[in-house]
């Protein structure tokens, strides 16, 4: 518990895009990386939404559900590769959509699991593209 806040902290002054569609894990996961003095940028649960996001203001690193209502992220994905954006798959859908085509990018279940989000998004080295 004690290292999770530690890597936790990490969110403190980050601006973090947070893509999801389920509102009460978007409502849990805004409140804590606010508490740890993370600027939220959104929740959106809208791809589109989020390309818009990424291109108007500076993003530090973005939280991802892979599967929005009806469309996957992974355009999102690749458009914040090529920003040299960090992120992550926060998601309970199935793996395998992202697990080959994103190696090296964590997937976890739990959008609220913030020790782990941080640590691979700020404290882990990112893979190279």
């Amino acid at each position: 518990m004690k290292e999770a806040y530690s890597y936790a902290r990490l969110f403190n002054g980050k601006r973090i895009l947070v893509v999801e569609n389920e509102y009460f894990l978007t409502r849990q996961a805004r409140l804590k990386m606010e508490e740890f003095g993370a600027i939220v940028v959104g929740p959106t649960g809208s791809v589109e939404l989020a390309l818009k996001f990424i291109h108007e203001q500076p993003i530090d690193a973005a939280i991802l559900d892979v599967h929005l209502a009806a469309e996957l992220v992974l355009a999102l994905s690749d458009r914040l590769i090529e920003l040299g954006i960090a992120f992550v798959f926060a998601t309970a859908y199935d793996p395998s959509l992202v697990a080959d085509r994103f190696p090296g990018y964590l997937l976890c279940d739990d959008p609220t699991a913030l020790g782990q989000i941080a640590k691979a998004l700020f404290a882990t080295k990112r893979p190279i593209h």
